[in-house]
Formats: structure tokens, C-alpha cells, sequence
């Protein structure tokens, strides 16, 4: 028989919890010479996504992919969907280009040009010109609704809702024609999807660049997952010096720290406190770090102020660190190297060579042959003409490879306008006596005014 426990009862215990709310970052202001370089990449990447959109080039957008219209135009060049190697071979270069400078500099296209990072340093410095320096937008989150808070991130909020807004719209602006986008959205014509598009890409700039800022980096980011593969011990990544900083501690200006063993670092956490990211760089590279330079700016900062050399946090390698020699060429930069510059030739070559002229032929499958009057043979095709150039036309269409083989139809010449396709139906005829069988013959189309504009493309004549 089971008999009731007389022991009082214990609490239970709080459940565990395995998430735990993100604190916001508040990076403190810095200037330094790795801090102007950043605020002029972020000057000069934004001018140029802000200003292309609205430059032209021969009466058209300089920097155009129409996808309605299936054109691409790029500095005065017009590529079609045909086309799309050009924008494979693109790719494939700028992942090499980010492979080569990761084995060489780290993740410094992350600190310097990645979007997420440029759009987060402007929207970080209006919240500084709004709301105050890092000490002053932390006691205003802290304190009560007031005018003043009220009035503060009321303003904050409407140039962040302002910017994302046109930077949604300049970013549609690149796919449709952005003049006509403008006067559209004026006139309240604007079409649904270009608004969903608008309305969807400065709802993203607002989230990412407004709020989550560096969590895209530390959780969203593939990048920040695989970068370790591409790194080695010679690669150039930030780095603190614990020979030469520790042990750490405070201690007054003009003492001598080495009496009491102490090493050159303070203390003063001011690393820490300009990382985007709030990492503690004194314990070593991690993968959350986007090498933007800011703790060496701080660090090089207190540094002169207290009469040690700059260098305790510094850009170097994991074998310098210790006391090995560095090699900066080394076979994967060079593989790298050579297939970014194979790329690179292979583009300017094929691009310098681009004819602007498409020629396809498609035999007519229903029928293999048709007899004709005078015991002629007749095979049917069809051919499109792709005019990729900004000017029109008039075309010659020739036929070789068989004896006494004649164009039947259609009438020379073919006119085809500006960025049109043309599909022509052809007749070929030859004697029966000498169409017995199959034969490769080759179709020609040349441009009356350009002879270099030609193609040729290779079909089958069938007899009897």
C-alpha cells in the first residue's frame, strides 16, 4: 500500500529555454584610415547603383536587363537571351574573384563591398545623425517616451522608410526602364507586378539593413560557413596579439606596465565596442568577424594616445603571428589567378568577336522530300533571323554543298529590322539526279550593306 509523502513539495523548476532574443549592437564612431576607406566604398558603391540606372548611352539606359522585352543592354551593348553565356562566364568570375581575394585578404569583400554591409553603414549613419553617438542611442532606448524620443525615431524612421522605398525602386529600375517606371508611378499606372517587386526589395533593404544588420552576416550568410575552406596560414585576416597584449589590464598613463606584467593591451574594450558584429577580437578569429578593419582603427587610436606602437591588432597571417615567413604566392592563388583571368579573355575575346546576327534552321519533320515540276526535287525548311544589332537589315540568303541546288523561295533580299527575329519559310530545290540520297549542304545569310555580318549554319538536303 502506497502511503502519501509527507516532505514539502519542491518548485518545479523553470523550463530551459533554447533561444535566446538577439541584443541589439550599438557600434561606437571611429575614425582611422581603414574607416575613411570604408565610408568612401560605401560613397562610391552607392553612387553608382543610384546614378547607372539613370545614365544613358546612345538615346537607351546604359545599364538595362529589360526582361519583358528579353534585352540586355550593357554600356551600349545589346545581348539577348541567346546570350546567356556572357552572364554565366560573369558568375563564374565573380565567384573566382571572391575565392581569389578570400585565400588572399579574407572576408574583405564583406567588410567593404557586400551589399548587406554598405546598406547597413548608411542606414547606421542615419541613425547616428538622428538619434547621436553610441552612448546617446543607448540611454534613448532606455529611457521613457518622450517629445524628444518620439520626435528622434520618428525621423529616423521616415529617412530609413525614404531610402528603402527608392532603393527598391532603383532596384526595379534596372530590370524595367526606370524614366518610364517614374512617370508610371506618377501617373498611378505603375503595373502590379513592378509595384509587388518595389514593394518587396524595400521591404528588404528596411529588414536587413535596419534591423537584423549583423545577423544576416553571423546567421543568414552562407559565406560566413565555407570561408574557412578557402583560408590557410598565409592568409592576410585580422588578427590581435596576445604576446604583446597580455596579460591585459588597466593601469595609469606613464607607468610602467611591464613592472607590474602587464602587456600593451588596456582593457579599454573599445574593440569591441566598434564591431559591427560585437565580437571579442582578443579571442582569436571568428567566423562572425567581416574584417572591416574598425577594431585596428580603435586599437592604433588608444595606442597613440598611450605612447605604444600601433600593431596590436593588425592585419597579418597566421604564420607571422608565429614568427614564420609568409608566402603570398602560393598554388592556390595562382589556380585561382588563372581561371579568373582565362575567364576574364575569354569574355573580352568572345565579346570582340560578336556578331549580331543569329541564323537558325529547323527541316521540316512532316515530310522528307516533295517532287516537283521537272522532275525537281524540293525540301522544306525553316529559318529564324535574330537582327541583335540597333539598325536594321537587308539580308542574302545562299545555299551550297549540292550541284545546280536553287533557292525556290523566298525572294532575296530579307529585310529584318532593329532587335527583331524573322521566321522565313525556304524552299530548296535540286535535280533529281543528283538529290539521290542525304547530302550536307551549308545555309549562308550575309547583310548587303556589312559583309561581316554573316552567319552560317549546316542542314540536310534529302532525295529520293
Amino acid at each position: 500500500m502506497n502511503t502519501p509523502s509527507l516532505a514539502p513539495a519542491l518548485p518545479e523548476a523553470p523550463a530551459a529555454s533554447f533561444y535566446e532574443a538577439a541584443e541589439k549592437i550599438y557600434p561606437r564612431e571611429i575614425k582611422g584610415r581603414f574607416a575613411t576607406r570604408r565610408r568612401w566604398t560605401v560613397v562610391v558603391l552607392l553612387g553608382l547603383f543610384y546614378g547607372v540606372a539613370w545614365l544613358r548611352w546612345d538615346g537607351q539606359q546604359m545599364l538595362l536587363f529589360d526582361l519583358p522585352a528579353r534585352k540586355f543592354h550593357i554600356f551600349g551593348l545589346t545581348l539577348w537571351p541567346q546570350d546567356f553565356v556572357y552572364l554565366a562566364l560573369l558568375l563564374i568570375m565573380a565567384a573566382l574573384s571572391l575565392f581569389f581575394f578570400t585565400a588572399l585578404a579574407g572576408r574583405v569583400f564583406c567588410g567593404y563591398a557586400c551589399p548587406q554591409t554598405v546598406w547597413t553603414e548608411l542606414f547606421l549613419w542615419i541613425e547616428q545623425w538622428t538619434e547621436g553617438t553610441r552612448s546617446k542611442r543607448m540611454k534613448l532606448d532606455l529611457a521613457r517616451w518622450s517629445v524628444e524620443k518620439l520626435l528622434r525615431k520618428s525621423a529616423k524612421q521616415i529617412l530609413w522608410l525614404s531610402l528603402a522605398c527608392y532603393t527598391g525602386f532603383t532596384f526595379v529600375g534596372y530590370f524595367m526602364p526606370i524614366r518610364s517606371i517614374g512617370s508610371e508611378l506618377m501617373n498611378l499606372s505603375l503595373g502590379p507586378w513592378a509595384i509587388f517587386w518595389i514593394f518587396l526589395y524595400s521591404l528588404a533593404t528596411y529588414g536587413n539593413a535596419g534591423y537584423l544588420r549583423e545577423q544576416v552576416c553571423k546567421y543568414m550568410c552562407p559565406y560566413a560557413r565555407f570561408q574557412s575552406a578557402m583560408f590557410d596560414k598565409d592568409t592576410l585576416v585580422i588578427s590581435y596579439d596576445p604576446a604583446r597584449g597580455e596579460p591585459r589590464g588597466a593601469r595609469r598613463r606613464g607607468s610602467d606596465a611591464r613592472a607590474k606584467g602587464l602587456g600593451d593591451c588596456i582593457d579599454c574594450t573599445l574593440c569591441v565596442q566598434v564591431c559591427p558584429t560585437g565580437i571579442d577580437i582578443r579571442k582569436g578569429l571568428q567566423y562572425e568577424c567581416i574584417a572591416c578593419a574598425a577594431c585596428i582603427d580603435a586599437c592604433d587610436e588608444v595606442m597613440d594616445k598611450v605612447g605604444y606602437p600601433r600593431g596590436l591588432i593588425r592585419y597579418t597571417t597566421e604564420h607571422a603571428m608565429a614568427g614564420k615567413r609568409t608566402h603570398v604566392a602560393r598554388p592556390r592563388l595562382f589556380v585561382y589567378g588563372a581561371l579568373l583571368t582565362f575567364a576574364a579573355c575569354t569574355i573580352a575575346y568572345s565579346l570582340a568577336t560578336r556578331t549580331p546576327l543569329i541564323l537558325d534552321v529547323i527541316r521540316d519533320r512532316n515530310t522528307l522530300y516533295r517532287e516537283v515540276h521537272g522532275d525537281w526535287i524540293e525540301n522544306a525548311y525553316t529559318i529564324k533571323i535574330i537582327n541583335e544589332d540597333d539598325s536594321g537589315h537587308v539580308y542574302r540568303l545562299q545555299a551550297q554543298g549540292l550541284d545546280r541546288l536553287q533557292l525556290a523561295a523566298p525572294g532575296n533580299p530579307i529585310e529584318v529590322g532593329p532587335g527583331t527575329v524573322s521566321n522565313v519559310a525556304v524552299r530548296l530545290q535540286a535535280p533529281e539526279g543528283v538529290a539521290h540520297g542525304v547530302h550536307a549542304i551549308t545555309l549562308r545569310i550575309s547583310a548587303l550593306d556589312d559583309p561581316k555580318l554573316s552567319r552560317t549554319e549546316k542542314t540536310r538536303f534529302i532525295g529520293p
